[in-house]
């Protein structure tokens, strides 16, 4: 199947500083569980540096730039809601852009370490065929050096800047290539995963609820004291601090509403941001893919099994150039079970997508052309029907015009609100919040007091706004916060510390818990008893009908199957596919319930299915191999860095820029 970085829809939108972000770092961060977890720095700290890693810096400014182009991105998904959310958008992108970063630095360095490097022409092919293709070398192209520089300008880049970073990136290619092409996959694994992907169970079960055991409990008030008692340290402290504040609110979406875009600023905005409208020469593709052999544990290739692909592939080019339908062609023998059901339909690729062998044959072919058979090394003989075509351009002012708007708006409203909150501020530190409210016609609400995860009325989900309220202290004159809905002037009235709640005030509490821990214990007990009666009967029917519980049947279910009350047959109840029938499994966990299964029927797949499926799971299982040795070299690599010393982080620095991107959207 050819491995498409496809996006959906007709046509993509191809900015400059999605190109910048950092590729290879953005997939590695995702195969460390649980982050990186680092030392901090100990002693003075350079300003303006986030972290060091063997000694490199990562700085503010680059986890800032970084940080941006991931909430530009993300924000660009969400239509009018973006200007909205990016504040919570910025926060978690610069979260995750020092992670990126710190294990981008230190794949590099292990890179160099072992002399891995990227010489000026790979540096070359990479801008003029791999993913910056479409945007510097449209129609195989060159844009120009001066449009180049002024591209990379635009995106606060030097040329040098950015063909180091390219330059990089193919170093770290290099490496996730070194450390995975090793893996492979034995025919015994394939035959494994096919037999616990297909083969199918039915089964009756015997289910006993939580709940049920639950209402059956009645506690005394001396056993839920005992309870109470027993548990103390859980309940202490457990009423949270609580504040009392009085605020008035800018709200950013009524002073939207009153902003006005002119056609002089929609204009300036687009010249400004031209590179972001350009869109890149594109074909619409269907193909039928006829795959060959693999090579063997030798590295041969089966000579007679390429050439029998090879008469395949030519007997439907012949069918197909005979005017048979192209589409009903690819459903009966495309060997890519993606574009095969969809009568070969591959969509909208832009340059650099598929495969070279693939790629250099459809943007070299007129529309309408059904060309020869194309071989590629990776998958096999393809047979390409080109279905559209489109040139590389720029969208023309009037066609964005409604994408545009908003964004101005959306500016021009923050900028308003915030001089309008700064200016209510003011006057609130001198003539109280209640008389500068008044001046302004803004409403003052006085709240009762409130936990840090309460809503209040007009604020909606603020945790910049309970931050800040929760770090200021009693009689502290008013102060500024951000909100979902604006910016707020608020004043600290009163505060109430932790408290441990008596046991009268929680009594329902404790009772349910009590009942919760209670029929956890029993509902583990009867399920146990429940599986032991049955295996020693051989009947779990009757075993069923002595303890209450519910007997039911399944259908023939497969590994990925939902079953009522047993949940999920990938967890716990996997078990049930290593069965024979008539045996009778132990007790199965599902949320508040417990089941006991007795097989009844384990359907093996075929021969001739496996055979129809081998290629796709030796792909699929080798591919996770690949994912699961990489993860595993880069979690070490980091382990070890950390240990040493080697990677620490600036978590001072870290918060005020966390505060500064959020309060501004940056």
């Amino acid at each position: 199947m050819i491995r498409f970085l496809q996006k959906s829809g007709q046509t993509t939108k191809y900015i400059l500083a999605a190109l910048l972000l950092l590729i290879c770092a953005s997939m590695v961060i995702t195969l460390i569980p649980g982050g990186l977890g680092s030392d901090t720095f100990s002693g003075g700290t350079g300003k303006g540096v986030i972290a060091k890693v063997n000694g490199q810096d990562i700085s503010t400014d680059e986890v800032s730039r970084t940080a941006k182009q991931a909430a530009d991105q993300q924000a660009a998904q969400y239509g009018e809601m973006a200007a909205r959310i990016r504040p919570f958008l910025m926060q978690q992108a610069t979260q995750q852009a020092v992670e990126r970063l710190i294990t981008r630095q230190a794949l590099l360095d292990e890179a160099n370490r072992i002399g891995l490097r990227a010489n000026k022409q790979e540096v070359l092919d990479e801008l003029q065929h791999g993913r910056y293709a479409a945007t510097f070398f449209p129609g195989g192209n060159f844009i120009g050096e001066q449009e180049y520089k002024g591209m990379l300008q635009n995106a606060q880049l030097s040329v040098a800047e950015f063909e180091d970073s390219v330059q990089k990136d193919i170093v770290l290619t290099k490496l996730q290539a070194l450390i995975t092409n090793s893996a492979s996959v034995s025919e015994n694994e394939i035959h494994e995963q096919f037999l616990k992907q297909n083969t199918k169970v039915k089964f009756d079960y015997a289910v006993l609820k939580q709940e049920d055991l639950k209402k059956g409990l009645h506690p005394t008030d001396t056993e839920l004291k005992a309870f109470y008692q027993s548990h103390l340290a859980t309940y202490n402290n457990s009423i949270p601090e609580r504040r009392k504040v009085k605020y008035a609110v800018i709200d950013s979406n009524k002073v939207e509403a009153s902003v006005q875009v002119t056609p002089e600023d929609l204009a300036s905005y687009y010249r400004d941001h031209r590179e972001q409208y350009s869109l890149p020469a594109q074909v619409k593709v269907s193909h039928i893919l006829i795959k060959t052999p693999t090579p063997g544990p030798d590295g041969k290739v089966d000579d007679k099994g390429v050439a029998e692909a090879q008469r395949r592939a030519e007997d439907i080019l012949k069918q197909i150039k005979g005017g048979a339908s192209f589409e009903d062609l690819a459903k009966k023998y495309s060997e890519d079970p993606g574009s095969g059901k969809q009568g070969g339909a591959l969509g909208w690729l832009g340059k650099g997508q598929t495969v070279p062998e693939f790629d250099k044959t459809i943007f070299s072919s007129p529309k309408g052309l059904v060309p020869d058979l194309v071989r590629s090394a990776t998958f096999g003989f393809h047979i390409i029907r080109i279905d559209d075509k489109q040139d590389a351009h720029v969208k023309p002012l009037d066609e964005v015009n409604s994408e545009i708007e908003p964004i101005l708006k959306h500016q021009k409203a923050q900028q308003v609100a915030q001089q309008q909150a700064e200016s209510l501020l003011k006057d609130a530190k001198t003539q109280g919040l209640d008389a500068a409210a008044a001046k302004h016609n803004v409403p003052v609400i006085t709240s009762d007091f409130f936990g840090r995860r309460d809503m209040l009325p007009g604020l909606g989900p603020s945790p910049q706004f309970m931050e800040s309220v929760f770090a200021a202290q009693e009689k502290s004159p008013p102060d500024l916060a951000s909100s979902s809905q604006g910016s707020v002037v608020y004043e600290l009235l009163a505060t109430k510390p932790p408290a441990t709640p008596t046991f009268d005030e929680i009594r329902t509490k404790v009772e349910d818990e009590f009942k919760t821990e209670q029929s956890r214990t029993l509902l583990t007990q009867k399920a146990q008893e429940l599986s032991d009666r049955a295996k020693n009967t051989h009947d779990l029917k009757k075993a069923a009908k002595e303890l209450g519980a519910a007997m039911k049947t399944s259908d023939l279910v497969p590994p990925d199957g939902q079953v009522p009350d047993v949940g999920s047959m990938s967890g716990q109840a996997s078990v049930a596919f290593t069965m024979k029938p008539g045996e009778i499994t132990g007790p199965i966990s599902s949320g508040g319930d417990a089941a006991v299964l007795q097989i009844l029927q384990n359907q093996q797949p075929t021969e001739a299915d496996y055979s129809s499926k081998r290629d796709q799971i030796r792909d699929s299982v080798l591919q996770q191999k690949q994912q699961e040795r990489f993860a595993l070299f880069v979690s070490n690599l980091i382990d070890e860095l950390t240990k040493s010393g080697k990677i620490k982080r600036n978590e001072e620095e870290l918060k005020i820029l966390m505060r500064s991107g959020s309060e501004s959207g940056m």
